[in-house]
């Protein structure tokens, strides 16, 4: 999986701090979370490739998270788009992008659908043959979901010494690598276990942005390989948090060592905050693989 920041601040953007949005890369798949104001605009400057782009998530509607999408849209209308493109978010985001399309008279030339969520409870959003997408809910000031997208398991790898040594035809591979057996000529059946390997574990990504401290969150999350949780605020301001229902860093790193997650990257960062050493500091003293998201930073695992 590849990650690559494009904004990972809260509130109003500024030079040097965008808003929140994310661009994942998943066995040759691409998605966009989130979508806050100028996202077009950092995607081409850290040259990431969004024509291949067809699905985009949405975790709720406040302005920093949303602001980017119908300049988005419209843009691919300008480039002359013709494949199709799916906006999954809460309930209301149909209504919302429709009706500035409607009054610009900016209608897209390319077929663009919908998918509205309402449930409180965690749903299936999206599956290929290749990953899920499960909703998160989250606890915020409006209806909002995190996102959890999980890798299915892969083809067994394909062993080419034990295959040439059997002197397997490469029309075979395929089927191998699905777990068949091979039957010889002589009538002699290789059994799968000798030709192929396990495949690799399949990796998995949870985001979560905006949300009250949800303890409970961590059952959904055990075991995720990466985790992004806000951490708007550091302990010092933890009394906003009930107010706008975020988290401290230090509550995010609480959900990621319950979870047994293999890294936390934080962000939404306050822009109170005149640097960022404050929340990795914080975290770190409850779990130890904490990173900072930061804007055009990348994480491969």
């Amino acid at each position: 999986m590849k990650l690559t920041i494009l904004g990972c601040y809260s509130a109003t953007p500024r030079a040097k701090a965008h808003p929140t949005a994310q661009f994942l890369e998943i066995r040759n798949h691409h998605f966009l979370i989130d979508c806050g104001e100028g996202t077009q605009t950092q995607l081409r400057r850290y040259h990431v490739k969004f024509s291949r782009l067809r699905h985009i998530f949405i975790s709720h509607l406040h302005g920093d998270h949303v602001f980017g999408l119908i300049g988005l849209i419209s843009s691919f209308g300008l480039l002359h788009r013709e494949k199709e493109l799916h906006v999954h978010g809460p309930k209301g985001i149909k209504k919302l992008i429709t009706t500035q399309l409607k009054l610009t008279k900016s209608w897209t030339p390319f077929p663009l659908y919908f998918h509205e969520l309402d449930q409180k409870t965690p749903e299936l959003v999206f599956e290929n043959d290749k990953l899920t997408v499960e909703s998160i809910p989250l606890d915020h000031r409006i209806y909002a979901n995190g996102y959890l997208f999980r890798e299915k398991e892969g083809p067994r790898k394909l062993l080419i010494d034990q295959a040439e040594k059997y002197k397997i035809d490469v029309s075979f591979y395929n089927a191998i690598k699905q777990g068949k057996d091979v039957v010889l000529d002589d009538g002699t059946r290789i059994p799968n276990h000798k030709l192929t390997g396990p495949p690799p574990p399949p990796k998995s990504y949870a985001f979560c942005s905006d949300t009250a401290y949800q303890p409970e969150m961590a059952d959904q999350l055990s075991g995720v390989d990466c985790l992004y949780h806000e951490s708007t605020f550091q302990q010092d301001r933890a009394d906003l948090c009930e107010v706008t229902k975020h988290s401290t860093a230090e509550q995010a790193a609480k959900i990621a060592r319950r979870a047994g997650v293999g890294k936390l990257i934080l962000g939404h960062y306050s822009s109170r905050y005149k640097t960022l050493d404050g929340f990795k500091t914080e975290a770190k003293a409850v779990f130890e693989q904490v990173e900072l998201a930061e804007d055009g930073k990348i994480f491969k695992w």
